[in-house]
This record gives C-alpha cells, structure tokens and sequence, in this order.
C-alpha cells in the first residue's frame, strides 16, 4: 500500500471547495469514545458497532443500544475539542464555506458536543438521519442541503469510514492522521497530521479562489 500523501500543495493546485463536511469524534473532538470497551460491554468482538447492532435480533439489539448510548452521553458530556478546531471554523465562516458535521453519533450526543462548545454547523447528519458512513448518503444528504456540488466538497476525517464515504460519494478526501500510519486501502486525496494541517491546506487556495 503506497504511504500517505503529505500536504505539500501550491497554490495553484487547490480549489475553492464548495462545502466542508467533517466528522466529529476524534476529528472536531478528541477522542471520545473507548471503542475497545463499549465492544467489550456488549460483546460483539472487534466488529464495527453500528454493523453489529443492525444483525442483532430485536432484544439484544435493544439492550446493546442502551450500553452504547451511556458511553456515547457521557463522553459527550466531558468532550474536548482537538486544536485548531475554532481556528478552522472561523477561518470557514470568514471565507463563507458551508460546513456539515457527518457522524455515525447519535444527533442526541453530537447535540451535547454542539452545545459543550457553542459550535454551530450548516447541517448536522448523525445516524438516524441517513445510511451511516462509509455509505455516502448522510454525505450527499449534506451537499444536496448546502446546495453544494459533491465533486467540489471535501470530507475531512480520522477513520477509514470517513474516506471510504468520501470516495464514494466522489468528494476530495483529507485523513487526518494524528501521527498515525494509514492502516487501510481507500487512499485520500490529502493527508494532514491535525487540523492545523487543514487550516494550511485551506490557506494554500489560490487568492481568485477565496
């Protein structure tokens, strides 16, 4: 598998994007959940948990719902923004980009993350609003909402989920890396070790352009 692409853009080669679509766990935020124990708690193995609980029969699906909803409030409530997150979102608003959150959350707990931090987005999309990533339709629900041309947004995020629904909803990808190595195939258009990585890329858009 080739390495990632690292940010090193002209100014030429960037275009003015039409949205910004970002996830929020680990991308907005730090980390929020412990994934490795909510698993533990209901048992699914190292199988992604939104995957897990649509094959579950109704009672279990029920009862692993309320234990990822307890991990999902609480870690809400006590959520911190990664660096450079009010920088972006200004830098954003001061270039009139439309941005959406695109979260495999629920709204509920994305609400409280919202509200945490007095951050306001165009469009929010959490699981219950369309088929979550990597399936492009909360993407494209975001785009069709902002009146945005999904070949000019870009979708910025930590997880493989965020870059395989970027891709197919034919967007430009940014992975964010954390110092990280990317562990799986679908390649991003960009890679940028943080979001103040983002802010440079976003900064690199030719002067006609925004």
């Amino acid at each position: 598998m080739d390495g990632p692409e690292m940010l090193t853009p002209s100014r030429e080669q960037i275009a003015r994007p039409s949205a910004i679509l970002l996830d929020m766990d680990g991308t907005l935020t730090e980390p929020l959940l412990d994934f490795a124990a909510i698993k533990a708690e209901m048992g699914i193995g190292d199988r992604p948990i939104l995957e897990a609980l649509a094959g579950m029969h109704d009672a279990d699906r029920r009862a692993a719902e309320a234990i990822l909803h307890r991990h999902e409030d609480a870690a809400a409530e006590h959520s911190t923004l990664n660096p450079g997150c009010r920088e972006l979102l200004s830098l954003l608003a001061a270039r009139s980009i439309p941005t959406a959150v695109i979260t495999r959350n629920k709204r509920s707990s994305a609400e409280i993350v919202m509200r945490r931090h007095g951050l306001s987005f165009s469009v929010l999309i959490a699981r219950e609003d369309a088929a979550f990533k990597p399936d492009p339709a909360g993407l494209l629900l975001a785009c069709r909402t902002l009146a945005a041309e999904p070949a000019e947004a870009w979708m910025v995020g930590d997880g493989r989920f965020d870059i395989q629904a970027g891709l197919a909803a034919g967007m430009r990808t940014v992975w964010i890396g954390h110092g990280r190595t990317r562990a799986f195939d679908a390649a991003p258009w960009r890679t940028a070790g943080d979001l103040w990585e983002v802010i440079g890329l976003l900064e690199a858009m030719s002067d006609e352009d925004g």
